[in-house]
């Protein structure tokens, strides 16, 4: 048996696994691959100063940055009263920015004996896992209900590659250190499938836990509104009750979606005594939404490159809309799509430009479907190309690629030079 051969061997027989344990093993792969470069981004890149490790490794990267944080948020919980800065007697850096679901979670698992670190990743690793599985289920939502069986079968594979895809976003190292996006993607992608099958109580639960998770809430406002929106219209449409069996739980959910955007910065406030707490502490690392929505990257683009700067950013967010809305994004659940233009919009009208937003995009799912419509069905998304696979195995060596750099130049900590991840 030539080399060939023994390849489309082993594809053959992968091909007929359940979808589920392939994509287990897509993201086991990815899970390896990411290790691999997370060792050697510490054995040839990490400052020894910045692990306190003259030899690092693996295990010193897994605190990093945010986890700090998180340790000693399990460690010593959250301090009162607010730090202060010495100097100015102003409220200063402290762990109140950090959300509670993921650091209390792991102090959990750490009454049981295991470390820090170890903790985190037995909680992120399986977490990971789930968010993935629930991406396919998302990717796929619309497929199952469309009448064409062609369009369903290739919809369906579709919403498996772009599942395994997203296994290899570049900021993916995340899923698997002392970082809560493990725990965000999970919730998050867990409560629009709950949506999407109208699951409403589920959903309910779903969206009150992100609210200790990630402020997302804004955002999944918004797909709350459009998803019954469309759904009224649609009963409407076809003479049905508006919200039949549903008419408690519906506005349950909004009002649910809304205490979860302030439920932490109100906690915060009751506990520490300073209703502007939370609010205090993010602008002490730059974080000023009071200052007017998408002014900060406004700015920045001025600042870069003045006028040229700002036409770029804007001809970006313009093309994301027009892949988000047009016809490699139109083969997603409603609900999806509308995640992927709410969601970006809203970091760009609440963040500043840091490095940070690459691990913030990971949350939005569809970027990943958007590559596989294009990579799968050309620009004009037509017909199958015949050439995908060797197309798509260039993006995935394109998103390795983009793993070791962010590894490398983000992960990395030399003690105060380098931007967080």
């Amino acid at each position: 048996m030539t080399v060939l051969e023994a390849v489309r061997a082993t594809r053959d027989r992968v091909l007929v696994l359940p979808t589920w344990a392939l994509l287990v093993g897509v993201f086991v792969v990815s899970r390896l691959v990411t290790a691999a470069i997370v060792q050697t981004a510490a054995v040839c890149c990490q400052n020894p100063a910045g692990v306190a490790d003259l030899h690092p490794g693996y295990e010193d990267m897994v605190g990093l940055w945010d986890g700090a944080w998180y340790r000693r948020i399990v460690e010593s919980g959250y301090p009162i009263p607010l730090p202060v800065d010495g100097d100015t007697g102003e409220v200063t850096f402290s762990a109140w920015a950090f959300y509670p679901l993921f650091p209390y979670a792991v102090r959990a698992l750490t009454a049981s004996g295991l470390s820090f670190d170890a903790a985190a990743q037995l909680l992120n690793l399986p977490l990971a896992l789930l968010a993935v599985l629930l991406a396919w289920r998302l990717f796929s939502a619309r497929a199952d209900v469309l009448t064409r069986p062609s369009d369903s079968t290739l919809y369906q594979r579709m919403a498996v590659l772009a599942a395994g895809v997203w296994c290899f976003y570049p900021a993916t190292a995340v899923l698997q250190i002392a970082y809560s996006e493990a725990v965000a993607t999970c919730l998050l992608a867990g409560f629009l499938l709950a949506l999407i099958h109208r699951r409403y109580w589920l959903a309910v639960l779903l969206v009150v836990l992100l609210g200790f998770a990630r402020a997302v809430a804004p955002p999944l406002g918004v797909v709350v509104l459009v998803h019954l929106v469309v759904r009224m219209r649609e009963e409407r449409r076809l003479g049905l009750p508006l919200l039949h069996g549903d008419r408690v739980v519906a506005p349950a959910l909004l009002l649910a979606t809304g205490i979860s955007a302030v439920a932490w910065p109100v906690l915060v406030g009751l506990v520490s005594g300073d209703p502007r707490a939370f609010f205090t502490i993010q602008a002490k690392w730059g974080q000023e939404p009071g200052k007017g929505p998408f002014v900060a990257w406004l700015t920045w683009a001025w600042d870069q490159m003045g006028i040229v700067g700002v036409l770029v950013l804007l001809a970006l967010v313009v093309a994301y809309i027009a892949l988000a809305t047009g016809r490699h994004g139109r083969w997603l659940a409603v609900e999806l799509r509308t995640w992927a233009l709410a969601y970006p919009l809203f970091l760009l009208a609440v963040t500043r430009p840091i490095t940070s937003m690459w691990r913030f995009l990971l949350l939005d799912f569809p970027l990943a479907a958007i590559l596989v419509s294009i990579v799968v069905r050309g620009a004009e998304a037509g017909g199958v190309e015949p050439t995908w696979p060797r197309r798509l195995g260039v993006a995935v060596v394109g998103l390795v690629g983009g793993m070791a750099a962010w590894t490398v130049v983000l992960l990395t900590y030399t003690p105060w030079f380098d931007g967080p991840p």
